[in-house]
């Protein structure tokens, strides 16, 4: 179970490291119209949140490797990434569909939470 965890939580580590560096590097502006003038507040929400999101896989990467240590914390992870999906799940309902790839990404996330919750209570 242990093996299989920090395999899991690798992997989310890994996805927080790439979304979070990609969106600390581009901001809120790219996902503007073109010739927006520069939305500072938004852009100063979503670099906070990127950094958020980075900092989560330096956490994540942690646990994968001390999974034996940390007891309890892991179901708080697996919340973690079940909750980025029903952030999204809620993102659907409230606006519709951002793409066929953003829902794949969100089932993924609700399934990698729910299987880093179920592997917690397995342990």
């Amino acid at each position: 179970m242990n093996t299989a965890l920090a395999i899991l939580l690798g992997l989310v580590a890994i996805i927080c490291f790439l979304g979070g560096t990609n969106l600390m590097w581009k901001g809120a502006m790219p996902f503007l119209p073109e010739g927006t003038p520069p939305q500072l507040v938004l852009d100063d929400l979503v670099r906070f949140l990127a950094g958020i999101y980075l900092g989560g896989g330096f956490l994540l990467a942690y646990a994968a490797l001390h999974v034996g240590a940390l007891g309890g914390l892991l179901y708080c992870l697996g919340i973690m990434v079940l909750f980025s999906g029903l952030g999204r799940y809620w993102s659907r309902i409230k606006l519709g569909s951002a793409g066929r790839y953003f829902d794949v990404v969100m089932v993924v996330e609700v399934l990698l939470g729910a299987a880093i919750i179920t592997l917690v209570g397995l342990r």
